[in-house]
Parts: C-alpha cells; structure tokens; sequence
C-alpha cells in the first residue's frame, strides 16, 4: 500500500471516529449535522468531536487533575496542528485535515479549549457571580463551534455570526441547566448556578465564613432555572429575529436552535424541576421520532 493510500484509509478512520463519537455522546446535535450540505459535514463533525472530547474531559476522568490534564493536552494539541506537527489521535488527525483545506482560525479553537480549562480550574463550591458569566462561558464554549463551522463553510454574514452567537449561548445555558443534577451530584453545587441567581430566589444559606447551596428547596431551585431558562429564551428570539439577513446557506448551521427550543419547551413540561425523571427520556425530554420529525420539518422550511 502507498504512503498516499494509507493517508487516505487513516483520514477516513479519523473522520469515522468523529462521526461515531458525536453520535454517541452528543446525539442531538448529530441529527442536526446531518441537515447539512454534504461540502460542510465533515468540518462540522470535527469541530463537534473536539467539542465532545473537552466537554468531557473531567467527567470520564477518575482524578480531576487527569481531565484537566487531558484539557491542557487539547490546547498543547491545537498549536501543534497549526505548526503542522503530526499528532496521534483520530480528532486530531480530523482537525488538521480540515484545517488545512478550510484555513480555519484558530482563535476559536484556543478560546473553545480555554473555557473549558477556565472552568475545570474553579473549586467545586464556586460559582460564576452573574448571568452574564454564564453566557460568555456557553458562548466560548457552544457559540464558537458554529462560527467556525460558517467559517468552514465560506459563509461570511454579520448578520449569521451574530445569529450563531445567540444561538449558541441559549444552547450552553439550556444544556447546563438539564445537566445539574449531574453536578450537584458530583458536589458541584454551586458550579452553574450564578451567585446573584441563587441569592434572589434564597438558594444560598450561611454556613461559618461561608455560603453553600441548600437542596431542600424544590420550589427555589425551580425559580431559579426558570429565570436562567428565561435568558436562553430571549437568546433563541433574538437570532430568530435575524433570520429575514441572514443568508440562506448559513441557516443549516443554526440549526442547533431547534435542540435548544426542544429542551427549553422540556423543562416548561416540567415546571423547570431539573430532577423531573421525564427530562432524561428520549432526546431531551421527548421521543426520539418527534425530535427527528421536528428538526426535519424545521430544516425543509429553511428555518431555525
């Protein structure tokens, strides 16, 4: 076998490895990638696995220092992609094709990984102290992984980049939200819940020199979703608002809007109770064939 042909088996490995691990642990988004134009896929399944890969870093590792490790690795990783230095793992090999042939910044990239390593530093009792926090968390960590793929695309539209910003910071709140349960069972109370949240709807209480997180309130936990839910919706309105500027083949990369007003009309169901056993069913909340009917139906309206 030629070096050429072994490059070409090892590059269709690495994008398969993509393809299976947004599947697997980031399904919702997968059906939507799907939407896209076929010339757009394979950016857009890369850029979703490092996504995945960082997302997950401190939750597959049995040491925080393991993941935070396994996240400094990704941020060490992408310099050596844009120095075109090899390196030995699927996404990787995946990223750097798609580098190469789409001349992605990697601005984008550094600030993905950076969140998240940010995030994977705080203490399990600290908390972000506004709203704001939280959006530019999902921002850099959600809305960055559709500017890049309009940039993987040739899309360049203000009016798309700032769609894709809105879009992406009600997708982050809203997946933080339906994740709490998960962290505050990992002991990480306080971990997205912004202080000045939790203080109005009276989620804190003194406890010596400090504040800590009471659990024995279903109603205030609620109040407080409920309000942080608020903002995301006010996020998927403000990009809907924009979709008579932006272009046309920009509207397939939006598509994560639908996931996001899926989950948003999920936790409604539910009065906001994160702990609600229904939240967990299907693809957020609803039956698999429903979700695919609505994202399908959302996609041939050329809408998001």
């Amino acid at each position: 076998m030629n070096s050429a042909s072994s490059t070409s088996n090892s590059l269709k490995a690495a994008f398969s490895y993509c393809v299976q691990q947004v599947r697997s642990y980031d399904y919702h988004h997968y059906l939507c990638l799907l939407e896209l134009p076929p010339s757009m896929r394979k950016a857009a399944f890369a850029l979703r696995a490092l996504n995945v890969e960082t997302a997950r870093a401190m939750d597959v590792a049995s040491d925080p220092r393991i993941g935070l490790m396994r996240l400094v690795w990704w941020q060490e990783a992408i310099d050596k992609i844009y120095a075109n230095k090899l390196i030995e793992h699927p996404t990787a090999q995946a990223l750097s094709s798609v580098i190469g042939e789409t001349k992605l910044g990697k601005t984008w990239l550094k600030r993905s990984v950076e969140a998240r390593i940010k995030d994977a530093r705080r203490e399990p009792t600290d908390m972000p102290e506004t709203m704001e926090e939280m959006e530019k968390y999902s921002e850099d960590t959600t809305s960055t992984m559709l500017y890049l793929t309009l940039q993987a695309g040739g899309i360049r539209s203000t009016a798309a980049d700032h769609a894709a910003s809105h879009v992406g910071k009600a997708s982050g709140i809203l997946l933080l939200l339906k994740s709490l349960p998960y962290h505050i069972s990992r002991d990480r109370h306080f971990s997205y819940i912004p202080a000045k949240v939790a203080s109005k709807h009276r989620l804190l209480v003194k406890q010596g020199r400090r504040e800590e997180m009471r659990l024995d309130s279903r109603e205030a936990l609620c109040d407080a979703v409920f309000e942080m839910a608020s903002v995301a919706n006010a996020h998927l309105e403000k990009a809907r608002k924009l979709a008579e500027f932006v272009p046309p083949e920009a509207v397939p990369v939006l598509l994560p809007a639908v996931p996001a007003q899926v989950l948003l009309d999920s936790l409604n169901r539910v009065q906001f109770d994160v702990f609600d056993p229904r939240l967990a069913r299907g693809v957020l909340g609803v039956s698999p064939l429903w979700y695919q009917l609505k994202l399908k139906w959302t996609s041939w309206r050329r809408k998001y």
